[in-house]
């Protein structure tokens, strides 16, 4: 028995019947366009990280030259 109590066979007869209603057509364009979504949500993230990164080096930048700005005036 496999995962929830369905064997293989089972598994087998449900994927039969959803080529018989489906297509393969149309499941081989259902998983292009969902390799699609994922593959565009992956860079979204990775643009909103590089984003971050940016905006935080950005600040440690801004905070060093003012402690040097702070450092000069106390001398």
């Amino acid at each position: 028995m496999g995962p929830g109590g369905i064997g293989i066979w089972q598994l087998l007869i449900i994927l039969l019947i959803v080529f018989l209603l489906f297509g393969t057509k149309k499941l081989r364009n259902l998983g292009s366009d969902l390799g699609g979504a994922l593959k565009g949500f992956k860079n979204a993230m990775k643009d909103e990280d590089a984003e971050q990164n940016q905006m935080s080096e950005s600040a440690e930048d801004a905070d060093e030259a003012l402690e040097g700005a702070e450092g000069a005036e106390n001398k």
